[in-house]
C-alpha cells in the first residue's frame, strides 16, 4: 500500500494515546443506507412480475401515512409524445452520471438495489450506465435492464432503461444489448456541438457533427430501437442556428427525446429558458419529440435552469439523487421535484398546456433513496443540503422553536414525513433511549423514524452491531450512533474478507506493530503481524499482506461521531488500485473517453479507531476484490491469499511480515 503525503500521513501515525483527544472533535452528522425491501416477486418463465408497494404494519395503521405511499397516477408512456401536456417526465442518472463523481463508485449490487429505489421513487427513465465503459458498467445496466426493467408494478409503471452511447456504432450497439431486455428500452447518444468542443476535441466540422449525429440515430433505430434521446453536448454554448439544424436532422433520423444540456453549468435560469423556447419554436419537427433538460450545477444554478426549461416547455427533466455528478454536480431530483410539487401549480404558466406542472414522483421514497445513495457512492450530504440535508427539518432558533410548537407551517413548507423522514415523537424530546437492553423492535422503530427501511437480515446485522457497541458505550446510543452503525454494515453484501481479530502496540520508545486477524471468502482464518509510521498504518500493511493488494490509500478521514470519551468513531477511506498492479481497474470515461482508475471507498464505525480503521479500509479493499472478480474469466483465484498462514490450532504462531 502506498500513501498520499500529507494530512493522511499524520492520520495513520495517529497512537492509541491519541484516542480520548481523537473522540473530542466535533460531532458529525451521518448519512447512511436506507435499504429499501420489496416483496417477493414470482419470477415465471414467459411472464412479468408484478409488484405491489408494501408498508409496514405501524404505517398501515395510520391513515396520513399510509396516504403518502399511494402510488400517482401517470400518462401512458409513448416515446416522443405525452398526451397530458402538463406533465413533466423525471430521467435520473444518478447511476451513469452520478457514479462520475470523483470516488463514487458503485458495485453491481448497489447499482441494483439503487435502481429497486429508483423504482418505488417512480421516476420515468433511469438512465443505468455507460455500458461501453467496461465490462462491469454493462453487466450492470443489463442486470438493470433484467430485472427492475421488468418488474412491474401493481399499476401498469415499470420505468424505462436507458444506456449511455457515443455516437459510434460500436458504443450504440453495446448499449442496445445491455438494455434491450427491459420492457421499456432507450438508447441516449450524444456528440458535442459546441464550437470549442468541435474545434477542440473532435477536430471535426460542424457538416461532419451533423452526418455523424444522424448516422448514429438511423443506426439506432435500425437496431429496433424506438426510443432514441440525442444529446447536443454543450448545447448551452452551441450557436443556436446550428443547434437547430443538428436538431432537425436527428428528428427526421428518427429521435423522439431532446435533451438539452448545459454541460458547463455556464447559463442563467433565463438564459436556458429562453434557448429551451427558441428551439420549440425553431427546431423542424420540434411538435413531434419530447425536449429535455440536463443541467449541471457549476454555478449553483442546476435546479433553477432545469425549472426555467420547464417553464419553457421542457418536459423531461435529468437530474440526479442529491445532486451528485461530475464537478460542481447536476440539478438535484429532490430539489426539483418537490418545488415542482409545491409550485408547480401555480408558477409555470408561459407553455405547452395549463402550466399546472406535476409528476408521479411519489416523494415519501426520497429520504430514503437519498441516504442509500450516500452511502454506496461514500458521498454524504452537506448538513444544510435542501430537502435532505440533516438540518433541513432541524430548528435551533428560540423564535423558529415557538412557532414550530404552535403550528409546524410557521417554518416548514412540506413536512419531514411528506418526503419520508418520519420525525416521530422522539423529534419533539420523547424519544426512547437505545442501550444494552433494548430490544431489535425498539432499534428497528428508531431507525424507521428515521427513514431507513432495512429488511430482515440489514436489520439484523445493524442489530448485532448495535449489542456490540452498547455494551461499551455507557448512557446508550444516540440517533448519530445508530446511523454510524448502519453505515458500518452497509458494506456487508460485499464481504469476502471481515476483520476478526486485531491487536495494536504504540508508544514514544516503541515500533508501532500490529497483528491482524481476518477470515477469508474460504471461512478460514488467516494473520499477520506488521509494522508501520503508526498503528493504522501497521494494520493496513498487514492486510496487504493478507489480502495480497497493492492500492495507493487516496483518502483518510475521521470523525467522532458524537462528544465525549466514549464518542463513536467513524473512518471513510478512499483506495485506489496501483495502475498495472494485479488489481488494476482502468475504466473508460464516459465524458473525455480517456481510462481512468476506479475508486472504492469504505466506512466503519467502532469505539476503538484502530478498529473502526481497520473495518473502513477493508470494506474497501471487498469493494475492490468483488468489483475485480467480475472481470476474471478463467484467471487465477482473485482472493488474494497469499503471503498469509492460516488459523491451524489453538495456539498458532504469529509470522512476522515486512
Amino acid at each position: 500500500m502506498r500513501f498520499f503525503p500529507g494530512a493522511v500521513l499524520a492520520a495513520l501515525s495517529l497512537g492509541a494515546a491519541s484516542t480520548a483527544a481523537f473522540s473530542s472533535n466535533s460531532k458529525i452528522i451521518s448519512s447512511c443506507t436506507a435499504s429499501s425491501s420489496r416483496s417477493p416477486v414470482a419470477r415465471v418463465r414467459g411472464t412479468i412480475p408484478t409488484l405491489t408497494t408494501a408498508l409496514s404494519s405501524s404505517m398501515s395503521t395510520d391513515p396520513a401515512i399510509a396516504e403518502l405511499y399511494k402510488r400517482k397516477s401517470r400518462p401512458e408512456y409513448i416515446p416522443g409524445r405525452i398526451d397530458d401536456p402538463d406533465y413533466v417526465r423525471i430521467f435520473d442518472t444518478t447511476l451513469r452520471d452520478g457514479e462520475q463523481s470523483p470516488g463514487a463508485t458503485l458495485t453491481s449490487s448497489e447499482k441494483l438495489e439503487i435502481a429497486r429505489n429508483l423504482a418505488k421513487l417512480g421516476v420515468d427513465i433511469i438512465e443505468a450506465g455507460f455500458p461501453i465503459a467496461s465490462p462491469d458498467d454493462f453487466a450492470g445496466v443489463k442486470q438493470i435492464a433484467d430485472v427492475v426493467g421488468n418488474e412491474v408494478f401493481e399499476d401498469g409503471y415499470v420505468p424505462v432503461i436507458a444506456g449511455l452511447s457515443r455516437a459510434n456504432e460500436k458504443d450504440i450497439a453495446r448499449a442496445w444489448d445491455a438494455v434491450k431486455g427491459a420492457v421499456r428500452p432507450r438508447i441516449h447518444t450524444f456528440i458535442a456541438t459546441s464550437e470549442i468542443h468541435m474545434k477542440s476535441k473532435l477536430n471535426k466540422t460542424p457538416d461532419e457533427v451533423v452526418a455523424i449525429a444522424v448516422n448514429a440515430v438511423k443506426y439506432a433505430k435500425s437496431l429496433g430501437c424506438d426510443d432514441i434521446e440525442f444529446s447536443p453536448e454543450d448545447a448551452g454554448r452551441s450557436d443556436p442556428e446550428f443547434l437547430y439544424r443538428i436538431l432537425a436532422e436527428v428528428i427526421d433520423a428518427g429521435a423522439t427525446t431532446l435533451n438539452i444540456p448545459d454541460t458547463t453549468g455556464w447559463n442563467m435560469p433565463w438564459e436556458f429558458g429562453e434557448l429551451i423556447k427558441k428551439l420549440r419554436e425553431n427546431v423542424r419537427g420540434a411538435e413531434n419529440v419530447i425536449f429535455s433538460t440536463h443541467c449541471q450545477n457549476d454555478l449553483g444554478l442546476a435546479t433553477a435552469n432545469s425549472l426555467s426549461g420547464a417553464l419553457n416547455g421542457a418536459r423531461q427533466l435529468e437530474c440526479t439523487i442529491n445532486g451528485i455528478g461530475e464537478r460542481a454536480g447536476n440539478a438535484s431530483l429532490e430539489e426539483v421535484v418537490m418545488a415542482l410539487a409545491l409550485k408547480g401549480n401555480e408558477q409555470f404558466q408561459g407553455g405547452p398546456g395549463t402550466g399546472k406542472l406535476h409528476t408521479a414522483i411519489n416523494p415519501v421514497y426520497i429520504t430514503p433513496t437519498s441516504k442509500m445513495v450516500a452511502e454506496y457512492t461514500g458521498m454524504k450530504c452537506q448538513p444544510h443540503k435542501a430537502i435532505v440535508g440533516a438540518n433541513a427539518f432541524q430548528h435551533e432558533s428560540g423564535i423558529h422553536q415557538d412557532g414550530m410548537i404552535k403550528d409546524k407551517s410557521t417554518y416548514e413548507i412540506m413536512t419531514p414525513e411528506s418526503i419520508g423522514l418520519m420525525r416521530g415523537e422522539s423529534q419533539s424530546g420523547a424519544g426512547i433511549v437505545l442501550g444494552k437492553h433494548s430490544g431489535r423492535n425498539a432499534v428497528g422503530t428508531r431507525l424507521r423514524e428515521l427513514g431507513y427501511d432495512l429488511d430482515l437480515d440489514k436489520l439484523n446485522a445493524v442489530f448485532a452491531r448495535f449489542k456490540e457497541v452498547a455494551e461499551k458505550k455507557k448512557g446508550g446510543l444516540d440517533d448519530d450512533d445508530l446511523e454510524s452503525l448502519v453505515s458500518d454494515q452497509s458494506g456487508s453484501m460485499n464481504e469476502l474478507w471481515k476483520v476478526t481479530g486485531l491487536q495494536a502496540t504504540t508508544g514514544l520508545s516503541g515500533i508501532p506493530t500490529a497483528t491482524v486477524k481476518l477470515m477469508g471468502p474460504d471461512g478460514v482464518e488467516r494473520y499477520v503481524s506488521s509494522t508501520g509510521t503508526g498503528p493504522v498504518d501497521a494494520v493496513y500493511k498487514a492486510i496487504d499482506q493478507i489480502i495480497g493488494v497493492d492500492v495507493i490509500l487516496e483518502s483518510y478521514s475521521m470523525n467522532s461521531v458524537n462528544e465525549g470519551i466514549e464518542a463513536l468513531a467513524s473512518t471513510r477511506v478512499v483506495i485506489v488500485p496501483t495502475a498495472d498492479g494485479p488489481n488494476d481497474s482502468a475504466v473508460m470515461d464516459a465524458q473525455t473517453s480517456q481510462l481512468r482508475e476506479k475508486k472504492f471507498s469504505g466506512s466503519g464505525s467502532d469505539t476503538d479507531i484502530i478498529t473502526s480503521s481497520a473495518r473502513a479500509y477493508v470494506s474497501a479493499l471487498n469493494k475492490l476484490l468483488t468489483w475485480k472478480m467480475r472481470r476474471m474469466a478463467n484467471g487465477a483465484d482473485g482472493t488474494g491469499t497469499q503471503n498469509a498462514v492460516a488459523v491451524d490450532g489453538e495456539a498458532p504462531l504469529v509470522v512476522a511480515a515486512n
